[in-house]
C-alpha cells in the first residue's frame, strides 16, 4: 500500500442512500444489467421471474437506486449469459452499500490480517447482533430512510463474515464499560448483545475487553480509533466521529496509536475477567 504523509483520505457522507463514489459505480452496474438483459430479449418482468426479484427491485438496480446483493449478481450474470462481467463488478458494488466515510476503512478492513479496536460509545460494528444494528440506526439524526436502514444492516452484517475468513485474522476489541450498561434498543436487545459477546469472544482469534469505569488511569481519553494490520506489515489507523473519518497512515503517528493501544489494554481487565464481567451483566439485565 502507498505511504501517503500524515492523514490521508478524509471525508464526509450523507445520511441518505449511497452516496459520491458509490452511486457511481451503482449507475455504472445498472448500466451493464441493463445492456445484458436487453441483449438477452429479457423484458423486466422476464427477468425478474427468472432470478426471483421484482419489477420495481429490478429497475432500481438497472437505474442505480439500490445495491444488489452478491446472489443477484451471480444470478443475472449466469442468467443473461454476461461472461462474468457482472461478477467483476461484485466488490466494487458490495463497497457502495456503505456510506461514503466508510467504504475505504471497509475495504481494508476485508484484506487485515490484524484488526484491535477501541469503542467508548457503541459495541463495535463486527460484535452487533441485527436487534442491535436497528437500533443504532434507528437513533440516527437526520433520520434514516427505511432502505437506508436495510441497506446498513446488510452491510455490517455482511463486514461479520471476517469470523469465517481463512487463514483467520487475529481480533482484538477493547470496549468501555459505558457502552455495555448502555442498553440501547432495550434490555431484551441488550441481552441479546451481551450474548453475542460471550458467544464471539470464546472464539480463539478473538479477545474482548472491557475497560472499567473504576479506572483512575485510562489512556484512552481521546476517543475510540480501530487500528488495521495488512499482509506485509503495513498499518493504518482509523479515526471516526460524526459522520466523518480519516484514515492515518503516517508510520510514527500510526505508532502512536498502536503504543496507545498497548496500554488501554493493559488497564483494561483481561479477557477471561471480561468474560466473567458480561455474564455478571447478562444477569443484571
Amino acid at each position: 500500500m502507498a505511504e501517503p504523509a500524515g492523514r490521508v483520505d478524509e471525508t464526509s457522507g450523507g445520511a441518505d442512500g449511497p452516496e459520491a463514489g458509490g452511486s457511481g459505480v451503482l449507475r455504472v452496474f445498472g448500466r451493464q444489467l441493463k445492456r445484458f438483459r436487453v441483449r438477452a430479449g429479457l423484458e423486466r418482468p422476464e427477468f425478474g421471474s427468472l432470478t426471483g426479484y421484482s419489477v420495481s427491485t429490478i429497475a432500481a438496480y438497472e437505474q442505480g437506486r439500490r445495491v444488489p446483493p452478491p446472489r443477484f449478481i451471480d444470478q443475472a450474470d449466469e442468467v443473461l449469459d454476461a461472461g462474468g462481467v457482472l461478477q467483476e463488478m461484485k466488490e466494487e458494488v458490495a463497497r457502495a452499500q456503505y456510506p461514503a466515510f466508510f467504504r475505504d476503512a471497509a475495504r481494508l478492513e476485508s484484506e487485515a490480517v490484524e484488526l484491535w479496536v477501541y469503542a467508548t460509545q457503541a459495541v463495535p460494528g463486527l460484535l452487533q447482533t441485527e436487534e442491535y444494528m436497528r437500533a443504532v440506526f434507528g437513533m440516527w439524526r437526520p433520520l434514516l430512510d427505511e432502505e437506508t436502514v436495510e441497506q446498513r444492516v446488510a452491510a455490517r452484517l455482511a463486514r461479520q463474515h471476517v469470523f469465517e475468513r481463512r487463514p483467520a485474522p487475529l481480533l482484538s476489541f477493547v470496549i468501555d464499560e459505558a457502552v455495555v450498561r448502555r442498553p440501547l434498543g432495550g434490555r431484551s436487545v441488550m441481552r441479546g448483545q451481551l450474548e453475542q459477546l460471550m458467544l464471539v469472544g470464546a472464539f480463539r482469534n478473538v479477545e474482548i475487553q472491557i475497560m472499567p469505569l473504576d479506572r483512575e488511569d485510562n489512556a484512552g481519553v481521546d476517543g475510540p480509533f480501530t487500528l488495521l494490520y495488512r499482509a506485509g506489515g503495513d498499518q493504518v489507523a482509523y479515526l471516526e466521529a460524526q459522520g466523518r473519518s480519516t484514515m492515518v497512515s503516517d508510520r510514527r503517528e500510526v505508532q502512536g496509536i498502536a503504543s496507545r493501544y498497548g496500554i488501554i489494554r493493559a488497564q483494561a481487565l483481561d479477557p477471561r475477567e471480561s468474560s466473567a464481567f458480561v455474564e455478571k451483566l447478562l444477569g443484571e439485565v
